[in-house]
């Protein structure tokens, strides 16, 4: 199996790349500007807004994992074209050259209503308002419709292998003012890698799934993880499913976290 991976110098991807290439699986990582890559991986220079450079580096592919994205930013045009256009442009060029291919797109769990009577399910209708996950939501309906083998991982917050994610959350839960009651949803890289090689064998073809381990924990449990606190309430929580998605279709289908919980990364040191 030869897999092109889009992504691979972000959050993710860097952290997905050496487990395949682990695995065994024939990577190839699509960069810009030469960058490097690590060993075993080869490396083809692209971009998503070059379709003829998309035509070459999706040549010999039988699979697309794709997790480049764009969200941390004010610019909501770049995130439209980087994630929507992006994604089109990727679409394209396997349903051209490589149309038997398996196209593998990552999302986000942040496209459910923060006002749902329940966790986020597959089957909800989602229409976010802000950008990241609009975008991402116009981009999983135009890989539903290309025609080509497809599935969509959702995921919701992603820590550990010392990302540094974890630890930069207090400061968007005070920024954002979040009931410190509100349990979010995680996943850890160990079980994206874990899920993305189901998709590879076919588990969740032609479906959008949630990727998530066992246990939605609170962001007062969460930030006190990582050395900082904040402050607790009384208040009434308001939206208790926000940040929460519903992971039996998952299970259902195979996938079972090896990373079960937060606290268990903390006792296993995989923080």
């Amino acid at each position: 199996m030869t897999v092109l991976i889009t992504g691979v110098t972000g959050l993710v991807g860097a952290r997905l790349l050496p487990r395949l290439v682990e695995a065994g699986v024939e990577c190839r990582a699509l960069v810009r500007g030469g960058k490097e890559v690590p060993a075993r991986v080869s490396p083809v220079n692209g971009d998503l807004f070059d379709p003829p450079s998309l035509a070459k580096a999706v040549e010999g592919s039988s699979a697309i994992i794709h997790l480049a994205a764009v969200f941390r930013t004010p610019d909501t045009d770049l995130i439209w074209k980087s994630n929507l256009e992006g994604t089109r442009n990727l679409i394209a060029a396997a349903k051209t050259h490589v149309p038997e291919a398996r196209f593998i797109l990552a999302s986000t769990s942040n496209v459910y209503d923060m006002d749902s009577e329940h966790p986020g399910r597959e089957d909800d209708a989602v229409a976010p308002q802000h950008p990241y996950p609009a975008s991402k939501v116009a981009a999983e309906k135009e890989l539903a419709a290309s025609g080509i083998n497809w599935a969509v991982l959702r995921f919701p917050f992603v820590y550990g292998d010392q990302d540094g994610h974890l630890e930069e959350m207090p400061k968007h839960a005070i920024a954002g003012n979040w009931h410190p009651a509100k349990r979010m949803s995680t996943i850890h890289h160990h079980d994206i890698a874990t899920a993305i090689h189901l998709a590879l064998d076919g588990a969740f073809d032609r479906r959008i799934i949630n990727i998530c381990d066992e246990a939605p924990t609170s962001i007062f449990e969460l930030t006190h993880l990582v050395g900082e606190r904040i402050e607790s309430s009384a208040e009434p929580l308001e939206n208790p499913w926000h940040l929460h998605v519903d992971g039996s279709l998952a299970r259902s289908l195979g996938f079972v976290p090896g990373i079960r919980t937060v606290h268990q990364a903390v006792r296993e040191d995989l923080l």
